[in-house]
């Protein structure tokens, strides 16, 4: 899962990162509408949180483009003001929930996870390929029913094949799942991943299996 942060003040931006990353995946952040609009044109995101008072305009102004992506990510708003006219202004122009400054982590973590349950209500937000399964909200692995422990950049990859499973999964298309716009990615970093993924998938007798595909990516089936 991918999560878009667009926030204007440098700490408050690293430490929505850092938070939203820990619970839902790869996450980057932008510090102004043109960065957000810059952003959603080159890569998908199923979270976007967004601060109202950015540089260059409200932050509400970004909510019609992200309403036009097919699927729509969620999102949420963050703003200080806490006027009733300003919470109905956000939701009535599609945002899916609203938060006054200041919060707590907790809370916000909380908010963003059940606008993600009610999104995912109609996707589909457990999927099973064999006697492996993922609940993309909770980003929990399960084989036989029993949990396991995947690192976060592994956990990236199952899930973008886990949701592309029985087709071919683009090796770039992977390395947009586990890393950010400002991490550096090694030559042999999604190859290294894999293979740790595999294996942790085998030792915890994982009837499901992943296959690379010479020259495009990795392909997970449940054969």
């Amino acid at each position: 899962m991918r999560v878009l942060v667009v926030e204007d003040d440098p700490q408050l931006g690293i430490w929505l990162r850092d938070a939203l990353a820990t619970a839902f995946g790869s996450s980057d952040i932008v510090t102004t509408l043109d960065e957000g609009r810059a952003a959603i044109a080159v890569r998908n995101f199923e979270l976007v949180v967004i601060d109202r008072g950015l540089p260059d305009g409200d932050g509400l102004a970004l909510l019609p483009h992200l309403r036009q992506q097919k699927p729509s990510p969620a999102t949420v708003v963050l703003t200080a003001l806490d006027d009733p006219a300003d919470i109905a202004r956000a939701l009535d122009e599609g945002a899916d929930d609203y938060v006054a400054k200041p919060f707590e982590p907790i809370e916000l973590v909380a908010r963003a996870r059940a606008v993600l349950r009610r999104l995912f209500l109609d996707r589909g937000a457990m999927v099973s390929i064999a006697n492996l399964s993922y609940d993309i909200v909770n980003r929990a692995v399960c084989v036989d029913q029993t949990p396991i422990v995947v690192p976060r950049r592994e956990l990236a990859i199952l899930e973008a094949l886990v949701r592309g499973s029985g087709r071919v999964v683009l090796r770039e298309t992977l390395e947009s799942a586990a890393y950010g716009f400002e991490d550096e990615i090694q030559s042999n970093a999604i190859e290294a991943h894999v293979s740790r993924l595999r294996r942790r998938l085998r030792e915890a007798n994982c009837k499901a299996t992943i296959r690379p595909v010479r020259g495009l990516g990795y392909l997970l089936s449940g054969e």
